[in-house]
This record gives C-alpha cells, sequence and structure tokens, in this order.
C-alpha cells in the first residue's frame, strides 16, 4: 500500500508546473487507495479491548489459578489465542492505560505513576491528566468511522481534586461511563453494607467534581454497569451497520474487594479478591456472549483481554513469575493475553498457545490500526510495531525493537521496596534491570529461566554493556519525572 503526502515548506515556493508533474506522476498510485464508503466501514472489524485491573499473570484459570474458574474468559481463550510473552508498559495503572491507548511509552506524556491529587502528582514529578493531543487510538478509529465508547475505569486524568481535566469525549470517544477515577458519567460505589453495617461509599473526592451524572451502585455490581452501558452501545452500533470500538475497562479487581455476600467465604484476603475476581468474570460474560451469539457480531468482532499491571501483594498471583505489582521483575509488567475473533483468527489457530512472540501494550494500537484497515497522519509516530498478523494468529513474531520499562518514581511508597531495579530492557530472549545510572545491574536469560532467579550479569559482561547503554539512552530521551530526586533524599 502506497501512501501520499505533499507538504510546503514555510520560505520555499514550488512552481504550478512542477505540482502538475507530481500529480500526474503519483495518480496511478492514488487509485489504490483504500475506498471509505459505508460499504467498506460495515467490513471493518469490531474492537473490544478488555483491561482488568490488578490481575495477576496466574489469576485465570486458563492461565493456571486451581482455586477460581474463570469460566467466561477461559471460553475466550478457548476459541482464541492466549499469548504468555505479552508485556504491559508500566507496572502500575496510569501510565499502563497511557500505552494501551497511545501506542506510544507513557514517559512522553509525563504520566509515570498513578495519577492522584493536585500536589502528589506535582511532587512526583507527574502530569495532571493525558495531554488530549496525545495520539489515540479511539480518536484514529473514531475519525475512520467508527463508533466509540469508554465503559470502566479511566485514570488518565480527573481524578481526586483534578476536576478540570478534559472529558473521556475529549479523546475521541463518542460516549463514555466510568468511575471515580475520571470525568463525565460514572458509576460511584457504595461498599456493600456486610455484618449489619450500612454501605459506605467509595469516591476519593469524585462526588464532589461534579460534570457528569453520577450512578450509585453497590461495589459488587459496578463491573454489571460498565457491562450494560457497553452493550447498549455495541446493539446501537450494530443495528446501524457501523464498526465500533470500545474500551471495557472495570475496575476490577483493584482493592477493596467487595465481592457479593455469597463469595466472601472465611473473609480472608485472598478470599475477597477469588470472590470479586469470579463475579467479573460473569458480569463479562453476558457481553461475551451477547458478541459470540449473534452471527454478525461474532465473525467481525476481535476482543483482547489483558491486565493493566501485575497483582497487589496478598491478593493475586503472578505465579510463576516474580515480583508483582510496582515491581519491573516479570511478576508486575507481564500480562495475560487472549486474542477472540472466530472471524478474524486463523481458524487453525482457535485455542492455541503462543509461547514465542514477545510484545507490548504499545503495539496493540498499530496493529489494531492495521487490522482495521485504518492509516494515521504523517505525523502520528508510534513507539509500537504493528503486529496484527501477529494477533490473528497468522504470525509468531516478534517486535523487532527491544522494550524499556521505568519504574513509578514513588515506587516505595506502596510496599517499602527502595533496592528494587529502576530501569529494565527486554531485548530477544534477554532482560536487563538496573539502577537510573546503569549500576547493580541484573541480566537474566528469560528463555532458560522466566521466573529470573539466576543473574547472570558478571559472566556476561559485553551484554550487560549494550543493554545498560540502550535502557539509559532510552531513559534520558524520555522526559524526568522525580523518581531519581526521592531515592537520593530517600538514601541521605
Amino acid at each position: 500500500m502506497f501512501f501520499v503526502s505533499i507538504r510546503i515548506v514555510k520560505g520555499l515556493t514550488m512552481t504550478t508546473s512542477r505540482v502538475l508533474v507530481i500529480l500526474l506522476a503519483v495518480a496511478p498510485l492514488l487509485i489504490n487507495l483504500p475506498k471509505t464508503d459505508a460499504a467498506d466501514k460495515r467490513s471493518q472489524p469490531n474492537i473490544v479491548i478488555v483491561f482488568i485491573d490488578d490481575m495477576g499473570w496466574g489469576d485465570l484459570s486458563c492461565f493456571g489459578n486451581e482455586a477460581v474458574e474463570t469460566q467466561n474468559i477461559d471460553r475466550l481463550a478457548s476459541e482464541g489465542i492466549r499469548f504468555e510473552q505479552f508485556y504491559v508498559n508500566s507496572p502500575i495503572c496510569s501510565p499502563s492505560r497511557v500505552a494501551i491507548s497511545t501506542g506510544q511509552y507513557p514517559q512522553r506524556w509525563r504520566i509515570t505513576s498513578y495519577l492522584s491529587n493536585r500536589k502528589a502528582n506535582h511532587e512526583r514529578g507527574v502530569a495532571q491528566w493525558l495531554d488530549p493531543t496525545a495520539p489515540m487510538l479511539a480518536r484514529m478509529l473514531h475519525d475512520s468511522g467508527y463508533a466509540t465508547g469508554h465503559f470502566g475505569k479511566w485514570h488518565m486524568g480527573g481524578q481526586r481534586d483534578v476536576g478540570e481535566a478534559p472529558l473521556i469525549t475529549e479523546y475521541g470517544f463518542d460516549t463514555s461511563l466510568t468511575n471515580f477515577e475520571g470525568l463525565g458519567p460514572r458509576v460511584l460505589a457504595l461498599k456493600d453494607a456486610y455484618d449489619g453495617k450500612p454501605p459506605q461509599k467509595h469516591t476519593l473526592g469524585s462526588d464532589t467534581l461534579g460534570r457528569g451524572t453520577i450512578i450509585w451502585k453497590e461495589r459488587s455490581q459496578v463491573t454489571a454497569a460498565f457491562t450494560s452501558a457497553a452493550i447498549d452501545f455495541v446493539k446501537t452500533a450494530a443495528a446501524k451497520d457501523q464498526p465500533f470500538y470500545i474500551n471495557v475497562w472495570p475496575d476490577d479487581v483493584h482493592s477493596p474487594f467487595f465481592p457479593p455476600q455469597a463469595r466472601r467465604g472465611d473473609a480472608a484476603k485472598r478470599t475477597l479478591y477469588h470472590g470479586v475476581l469470579d463475579t467479573m468474570d460473569e458480569q463479562l460474560g453476558v457481553l461475551f456472549n451477547l458478541i459470540r451469539d449473534s452471527e454478525k457480531l461474532r465473525n467481525n468482532t476481535l476482543i483482547l483481554l489483558c491486565s493493566d499491571n501485575g497483582p497487589e501483594l496478598g491478593a493475586g498471583t503472578a505465579a510463576p513469575y516474580r515480583g508483582f505489582k510496582t515491581h519491573l521483575y516479570e511478576g508486575g509488567i507481564r500480562s495475560p493475553l487472549i486474542a477472540w475473533g472466530p472471524g478474524l483468527i486463523d481458524e487453525t489457530m482457535a485455542g492455541t498457545v503462543n509461547r514465542k512472540s514477545v510484545f507490548a501494550a504499545i503495539d496493540l494500537a498499530p496493529s489494531l490500526l492495521q487490522i482495521s484497515g485504518v492509516t494515521t497522519g504523517t505525523d502520528v509516530t508510534f513507539d509500537g510495531e504493528p503486529l496484527g498478523r501477529v494477533i490473528t494468529g497468522k504470525s509468531k513474531a516478534s517486535r523487532n525493537k527491544p522494550v524499556f520499562f521505568r519504574r513509578p518514581p514513588d515506587r516505595d511508597a506502596f510496599y517499602g521496596d527502595d533496592d528494587l531495579p529502576d530501569l529494565a530492557i527486554r531485548n530477544g530472549n534477554w532482560k536487563l534491570l538496573c539502577e537510573y545510572d546503569g549500576t547493580d545491574a541484573e541480566l537474566f536469560d528469560l528463555n532458560a529461566d522466566p521466573s529470573e532467579t539466576l543473574n547472570l550479569a558478571e559472566e556476561n559482561p559485553a551484554i550487560v554493556d549494550q543493554l545498560t547503554r540502550q535502557v539509559i539512552a532510552w531513559h534520558k530521551h524520555m522526559p524526568a519525572d522525580n523518581g531519581a530526586t526521592y531515592k537520593e533524599k530517600r538514601r541521605q
């Protein structure tokens, strides 16, 4: 496919005859550009991204959990493809969401930790919200004729006391329904009444910000509310023969854990977590069944399901990987990924596991654009790579470039871990972790040692030097946060 762009540079002129010559030369190429009539729009695939909050790599039963059967998500896996070497681009929520939305490293937009109140964001060197000029996947699809909707947690602006952030609909979505981590219409939670106690509001100040209708739901029913809204949106788009793109981003399985009474068990943290996980799977299943049971939707819809980062300590599990939420070890950044789409995925790959392809959340935006046939302007540059053939089971390639990671600047505020690496790079089978200045390098061969138990740095100085140079160069190229300053203060 060819793309043609003519740019007039300030200070230069071009004669009319030269313009005509150029236009005549490219005319044969222009006739091969994709059509954009209504019939073609109807053939474009529908896209659903399910982005679960704080779910560990080993929490789905199709990824090894024996305590809970996530039967609805498992069915997606049995009919689609499971990917075992997929990464999100941060071990914490807000930057991970920026990466999957933009196809770029979240550090480019100064979002390197979860967005909090105004003062905390400023102190950490974190933006108050995602700049709406960021290259949003939703906007690109919307501008190509897609109906676009966001249903669930946002956490890219409009939380705590930051009430002037852009609305979600300013990022390319036709409609939205979020929770306390965003603005616009939202569902706010009542912590379910147990043991005779009245329900308590869980809003973190969102109910005081205005700028959207508020719906109150028991905490265990918030995901059901998002799913219901998504279903209404899907039905409307399908009735219009309009392709749709939706985010379904539950704030499950994030703490606090308030499953229905029947799933509280002994009320231990992990038991409650599993109760929330089981309930979420059941509630998401209503949407999955709607799509599966409609021949029109089943044959032209792609569902991607993954987690935004590793599990909270003491709740979910990243087994067999090391680490959890906020860590750059595999347990913090490697995510289960399921791709489902009977009419789009190679039928011989249904129910299979891809253990070979190494790619990341930044690759999803260019990959989904590739799958949908939507082109971008020349001013859009992704850090991700188009791997549509991998997602649809037609290839087991990996991204060509390394994947880079930086820990949140306030990393020790979560679990008191101050001695963990600040930077990481995955390049081929090698993974290196180090401090901001490149010291204390740890090197692992993930092909032989996926659990990161054997540090091979001393035996491979040349590889350590090469990867350290790469990750430090990337780090210095990105806007800085206050992580290094925080670290130095703690050492004093």
